[in-house]
């Protein structure tokens, strides 16, 4: 089982000099992956705005700073571009990285920035599948003539090509997202407020994963289960995400050998990567993680 982490997104204002320190410690220290979230804006209640820098700009820097992690959007939204240019994004971070880049896509949840930057909201899944069609058919076979009825694409070409093996993640529980992307992803995601940020919380969500591959005629076990994990440090004092209400419950915490345990525990519940949410989020917190995963691979040979 694979763990890497996502970086800092707005728990706190950071520059990008600290978002370079954390990527490289954690390839340093042997994490598998490092993750960024596509979110523009949030905005609660009256705490003040916060927002994130851009995703695609942090990847491609991210994937010349370091050699060796995957990287990816936790998830890329396809409604903040174009679905093509979407596409030419992942070609082209994914040659930055020399080919280790993980295409995580979803719809979009936070309805603040899409009116905010002026994305509709509306008919989110409808606009989706085309979207979807559309990107993996680029990454997949470099082509495509499309016309639906939120996008058209004639003669469309994506050169330089991008490489055909890239790994498609899923970043959805949804039924009807699962139906239209079963078929031609190679990974699934869950957040952790989706499932108890427990092992144990996993099964049901599996099993909406098993039914849409058999739905659309999938071998079940040619997807890769993956979901993010809430863990707090000695040093945490609580995540400060940009929307509250997806908190759920509580992180995992204890001692570096309790927190191996738990992590360890999701290897069996069928996981093959962990994206550690953690609080804090820095540096050093990222050297005791690599302290973390080498106590859960050690365990779990």
């Amino acid at each position: 089982m694979k763990i890497g982490v996502q970086l800092p997104e707005v728990e706190r204002p950071v520059t990008w000099a600290e978002v370079r320190d954390i990527a490289v410690t954690a390839e340093d220290v042997g994490l598998a992956s490092v993750w960024t979230g596509d979110h523009l804006l949030f905005r609660e209640g009256g705490s003040p705005a916060r927002g994130p820098w851009e995703t695609w700009s942090i990847l491609a820097a991210v994937a010349e700073a370091t050699s060796r992690v995957e990287l990816g959007p936790l998830v890329a939204s396809t409604s903040f571009h174009a679905p093509a240019m979407l596409a030419k994004q992942a070609a082209t971070v994914d040659e930055i990285s020399g080919g280790r880049l993980v295409l995580g896509l979803g719809a979009g949840w936070n309805r603040v920035e899409y009116e905010a930057f002026g994305f509709p909201f509306d008919h989110r899944v409808a606009r989706f599948e085309e979207a979807f069609t559309i990107i993996r058919t680029l990454v997949k076979e470099g082509s495509i003539d499309f016309a639906g009825q939120y996008h058209t694409l004639r003669e469309m070409e994506l050169l330089p090509s991008a490489r055909p093996d890239m790994k498609i993640l899923i970043g959805s529980n949804g039924p009807r997202m699962l139906r239209a992307t079963m078929a031609h992803a190679d990974m699934w995601n869950t957040w952790h407020v989706h499932y108890g940020n427990r092992p144990g919380g996993l099964a049901d969500l599996q099993a909406v994963v098993d039914q849409a591959c058999k739905e659309v005629g999938r071998d079940p076990r040619e997807i890769e289960r993956t979901a993010a994990v809430y863990v707090q440090l000695d040093r945490g004092t609580g995540r400060n995400p940009g929307n509250t209400e997806r908190q759920g419950q509580g992180p995992v915490t204890g001692s570096k050998e309790e927190i191996a345990v738990t992590l360890g525990a999701f290897a069996p519940a069928g996981v093959s990567h962990l994206q550690v949410v953690l609080d804090p989020i820095d540096a050093p917190a990222v050297e005791e993680l690599g302290e973390i995963a080498r106590l859960v691979a050690a365990d779990i040979r």
